[in-house]
């Protein structure tokens, strides 16, 4: 059964820092993207970043040139640094996993649980 397993949310100022982890486990899988999406209170699940197995990297307009994402493929984890952060960052970060199950050679999709990045005016 593949897990991800996320961390590094928390509360910090406007134009501070955070960094946020998300480690898939399990067995008989291959990851083919792993990426961040957020919701706001009230809103819809948004993307943030993404990034390939062939580290090809996808970001939302509202976090370029200000977020990072990259990934250690050997670990199947994927890392998303924030820099320059806003209030309206603010929300649940949910890391999300595309993957192919080696046992129904079938692609699949696993969503964490989230993790609260609250940053402060």
């Amino acid at each position: 059964q593949v897990q991800l397993v996320e961390s590094g949310g928390g509360l910090v100022q406007a134009g501070g820092s955070l960094r946020l982890s998300c480690a898939a486990s399990g067995s008989s899988f291959s990851t083919f993207a792993m990426g961040w999406y957020r919701q706001a209170p009230g809103e819809q699940r948004e993307l943030v970043a993404t990034v390939s197995s062939g580290d090809g990297t996808n970001y939302g307009d509202s976090v370029k040139g200000r977020f990072t994402i990259s990934s250690d493929h050997a670990k199947k984890t994927v890392y998303l640094q924030m820099n320059n952060m806003k209030p309206e960052d603010t929300g649940t970060y949910y890391c999300n996993l595309k993957f192919v199950d080696w046992e129904t050679a079938k692609h699949s999709e696993l969503w964490g649980q989230g993790t609260l990045v609250t940053v402060s005016s």
